[in-house]
């Protein structure tokens, strides 16, 4: 169960995180599909939202596929995060109270300010060339 992150949002890490530890490679969604074990329309739809971020590059035709359109080391996870989800999550209420704020907060409001920053801050920080190697072993084990 996640709490931040669409189910899609998740899947467009995993792919970007499994395009990344295939160096220059092109991959059809099927491919991806397969690895991620999710279906390939899914995958599809995914891929082409970040095709269309500029994340993720794709080749038409038989031999065509998807790959990563910048060098791991020039894409943030929350470069991922921002096209599939938006950074809506990272200045929301938690508890869904409209006009939660510094001057009218909501019970938790405090606290999930520090784990939203916290996170904020370390999404930015990871490149998915800091994640190829652990990720590797993670999406073998899917």
């Amino acid at each position: 169960m996640t709490v931040f992150f669409s189910k899609t949002c998740e899947l467009g890490l995993q792919a970007v995180l499994f395009l990344s530890t295939k160096g220059k490679r092109i991959y059809n969604a099927i491919d991806v599909s397969k690895e991620l074990k999710v279906p390939k329309e899914y995958v599809s739809k995914v891929l082409q939202i970040l095709t269309n971020s500029g994340i993720v590059g794709s080749k038409k035709g038989k031999n065509g596929g998807f790959f990563l359109a910048k060098e791991p080391a020039q894409i943030k996870l929350i470069d991922i995060v921002e096209a599939i989800d938006g950074l809506g999550v990272f200045k929301s209420c938690v508890l869904g109270f409209p006009g939660c704020s510094v001057e009218a907060p909501c019970p938790v409001h405090d606290k999930w300010g520090k784990l939203r920053d916290e996170a904020f801050q370390m999404l930015s920080a990871e490149t998915l060339e800091h994640l190829k190697e652990k990720s590797s072993s993670k999406i073998a084990s899917l």
